[in-house]
């Protein structure tokens, strides 16, 4: 029996176990659907309830799972590394110079860069913002690309500015594009992980929290997958924006305010 001094401790313990687990059953749930928003959605929410670095942490395992699952879901995996790997080798040098930030509290710095990146994300999507890339300027602007994304990702623990944008902006099929998200989000899940854990803010004792988010998030990615030919893309796509717009300007008034 639980004693009447233990019960104020265990129900907001409760409480808060069942908030992470419902998060990253929607998380999961976005990102079947879409094909990303995981990290950004969970950041979201858990960046109101926590400190960023310590959200970053909880969603390692998770993030890691469901973006190689999608990775590796289709062909074409070597042929992306081969035209991506400036891109990719730009995220891990931009995560690991900005980790430090995110991992040392960053105080209400680091909240207004979360809540900064979710707003821009969000009025992207909104407004339908599409930037072709042109061939000839891959070569250079993949990497700097790369490098941005890697500081916010440092920064912040979101993963999608300006990585999504500008591998939208590719002249990639669909399930290229699908693939090519994954690895984008694979490698800035890695690097986000090593920049933690130099700056001492993981460690992996501290996986026993993540792994066990895997399973909501996993719950949630099938069911997403499951109902992703029976919905609007485009009206789920415009409510998933105009909600992180909340969370991104919830997140910048709580930082200033």
């Amino acid at each position: 029996m639980i004693s009447s001094f233990a019960l104020p401790i265990a129900a907001p313990l409760l409480a808060r176990i069942g908030v992470v687990a419902a998060t990253f059953v929607v998380a999961g749930f976005v990102k079947g659907v879409t094909g990303m928003g995981l990290p950004t959605v969970a950041m979201g929410v858990l960046g109101t309830l926590m400190l960023p670095a310590q959200a970053a942490a909880l969603l390692l395992l998770p993030s890691f799972v469901t973006n190689v699952w999608q990775l590796f879901a289709g062909p074409g995996v070597r042929a992306l590394v081969e035209r991506l790997w400036p891109m990719m080798a730009g995220i891990v040098c931009g995560t690991l110079v900005a980790a430090p930030f995110i991992a040392g509290g960053g105080g209400e710095w680091a909240v207004a860069g979360l809540g900064a990146a979710l707003t821009l994300y969000a009025a992207a999507g909104l407004l339908a913002w599409r930037f072709p890339v042109p061939a000839r300027h891959e070569r250079w602007l993949s990497p700097a690309i790369g490098a941005v994304t890697g500081v916010v990702t440092g920064g912040t623990g979101v993963f999608v500015v300006p990585a999504v944008p500008y591998l939208q902006g590719l002249d990639l099929s669909k399930e290229d594009l699908v693939q090519a998200l994954g690895l984008s989000f694979t490698v800035s899940t890695i690097a986000l992980a090593i920049g933690l854990a130099n700056a001492h803010a993981f460690a992996v004792d501290d996986l026993g929290d993540s792994l066990a988010a895997v399973l909501p998030a996993l719950a949630g990615m099938w069911l997403g997958q499951r109902v992703r030919g029976r919905i609007s893309a485009a009206s789920f796509r415009r409510w998933f924006f105009i909600c992180l717009l909340g969370l991104g300007v919830q997140l910048l008034a709580r930082a200033f305010v």
